[in-house]
């Protein structure tokens, strides 16, 4: 078992305060937005054996279990960040396999660098995600009917909304979404700063349900994905409970401090809410144009007092174990790779004493006791 020494990364979006809160550090000042723990190339974690990229790369069974690297491969499928959002970030999608796969090789056939700012697809991997709350956490998750996308449009008064207005109303839920949220990224710049400008105003005058959009507005000024979000449900989720973002499904994440897992990939397809590129035509081509509920989950009761987060995703899988004073020690051994993360409390993991924002690498087969009083999230892979 292998204690982990994670990278935290300082995007814009940070919060100042989140991460180092939970650390029970002084903060920086900067802005401190995720914390990575895996053996992601961008950021590994750090062991006493060298970078957690090293050690699978040096005995992959060993460390991973043969099932693991016969379905997965000889790398750790999964990435597990604390991800704390002090303002929200790119409103975006990401492909499925089969997209991802088609996107990278016709990137690579055209030359296209994998660092240049214009790349869509950074690997061939497609990037499901989970995030679970351990504060209030806000979000976007999926699209609204677009009626009611239409009616907290129309309420906003703003007069250059009502062509929007008008198509969600009167076609198709598919086709209404899709023209108008392609109408949105293909206006005019000027002409939709202005747009922007007076829906802004109007959100941050009525308040209500039109306030988060205000608050996104106070961010990207003029941004034309402040009205794209608009077509999308906002959430809040109390800690514990969890959204899982599948293919396709346009999402940002707002405000808050949460767990969040991911399959190893950096795909990321943006709709606004950012300066960077923004590929209308094969965005337009990976979202899928259809309302749905964001179907937030609550952790499952299984054995031996896990929590489960299901999804239909096999290359991770979280679950937490809150621990009582007093309770017994739970035998966490699997054939597959985990990693332990501590968000609360003192926990005792094979010989490391976890505190919150603490971790550690279990190598596929090896011993994992686990006792002593708080909350460890638990991540693996499905075999």
């Amino acid at each position: 078992m292998d204690r982990l020494d994670n990278t935290i990364r300082p995007y814009a979006w940070g919060s100042t305060t989140a991460i180092a809160e939970l650390l029970g550090v002084e903060p920086t000042g900067e802005p401190q937005a995720e914390m990575w723990l895996g053996a992601h190339p961008g950021a590994p974690s750090r062991t006493d054996r060298g970078t957690l990229a090293e050690v699978i790369d040096a005995a992959p069974e060993r460390e991973l279990g043969a099932a693991s690297v016969a379905k997965f491969g000889p790398r750790l499928p999964f990435l597990l960040k604390l991800l704390a959002a002090g303002g929200p970030l790119s409103l975006q999608v990401h492909p499925d396999l089969d997209q991802a796969k088609e996107g990278y090789a016709d990137e690579e056939r055209r030359g296209v660098p994998v660092t240049a700012p214009h790349r869509n697809y950074r690997d061939a991997n497609h990037k499901p995600e989970l995030v679970c709350a351990l504060t209030d956490f806000d979000g976007l998750c999926g699209f609204r009917d677009p009626r009611q996308a239409a009616e907290l449009l129309d309420a906003l008064g703003v007069d250059s909304l009502k062509p929007y207005v008008d198509l969600l109303r009167a076609r198709p839920e598919d086709a209404a979404l899709r023209e108008v949220l392609t109408a949105i990224l293909t206006a005019d710049r000027d002409e939709v700063t202005r747009t922007v400008t007076e829906t802004a105003a109007a959100c941050e005058r009525l308040g209500g349900d039109h306030a988060p959009y205000a608050e996104i507005a106070r961010h990207y000024p003029g941004d034309p994905g402040v009205i794209a979000a608009m077509l999308l449900h906002h959430v809040r989720l109390q800690p514990g409970e969890a959204l899982y973002l599948g293919a396709g499904v346009p999402h940002a994440y707002l405000n808050g401090l949460g767990v969040e897992i991911m399959a190893n990939s950096d795909n990321v397809l943006r709709c606004g809410l950012t300066p960077k590129h923004v590929d209308v035509p094969e965005l337009l081509r990976i979202v899928r144009f259809e309302p749905r509920d964001p179907g937030v989950l609550r952790p499952e009761a299984a054995p031996d007092g896990e929590e489960l987060y299901e999804t239909p995703t096999d290359e991770f899988r979280l679950s937490r174990y809150v621990l009582p004073a007093g309770g017994t020690t739970h035998d966490l051994t699997l054939a597959t790779p985990q990693i332990l993360l501590c968000t609360a409390g003192s926990v005792r993991a094979g010989e490391h004493e976890l505190s919150p924002g603490t971790s550690v690498f279990v190598p596929a087969g090896e011993k994992a006791d686990v006792s002593g009083t708080g909350t460890l999230f638990r991540a693996t892979v499905v075999i």
